[in-house]
């Protein structure tokens, strides 16, 4: 029996508001500066609707660098989850210079995801505001969609095959193609 299809979601910047500081995004210090983005709600709505497993994949690196608890992370995937159709959100606490396969750019967490739904990569998507999702997305065989924020960084990974600046067509995008 063939896989479902699902979505993974980057957390910050595309199911939640990153906290954007000189132009840099950055996870949501605590759950009361938690926002889930209004469009973001719409689009997952109504990609579950029609059969997608929404997974939530996130590197939230603050919990090895000491400047963000671990029990935070997880109420805001838990408030995220009880808000929303997202099934699960898989999450890396390393830092980069761990070197770990659940971090992106890596596709640890993806894989990881698709391994315990029992996702069919090839009818998935991977959807981030940052080039390590594309990377990520890109390395597990998934279809991609870039969301510009325009942030002050730079992007040096791989082109998406779609980029938005509005998260609210997110779902025609991935049911008209």
């Amino acid at each position: 029996m063939p896989g479902k299809p699902a979505v993974f979601l980057d957390r910050d910047g595309v199911i939640n508001r990153s906290v954007v500081r000189n132009g840099k995004p950055y996870p949501p210090a605590s759950l009361s500066e938690l926002e889930i983005i209004p469009d973001a709600v719409v689009s997952l709505k109504k990609l579950a609707e029609v059969g997608y497993l929404l997974i939530g994949v996130t590197n939230q690196p603050d919990v090895a660098r000491g400047t963000q608890s671990r029990e935070v992370v997880e109420a805001i995937n838990s408030h995220i989850k009880a808000e929303l159709p997202i099934v699960d959100i898989f999450t890396c606490f390393h830092d980069g210079k761990n070197d770990c396969e659940c971090r992106k750019p890596k596709p640890g967490l993806i894989l990881q995801g698709a391994h315990e739904y029992k996702v069919d990569l090839s009818r998935s998507w991977m959807v981030g505001d940052r080039w390590k999702d594309i990377s990520a997305g890109q390395a597990a065989g998934l279809r991609t969609v870039f969301v510009d924020y325009h942030y002050n960084e730079t992007y040096n990974g791989p082109t998406a095959e779609f980029i938005i600046e509005d998260i609210s067509v997110l779902a025609d995008i991935i049911l008209n193609s």
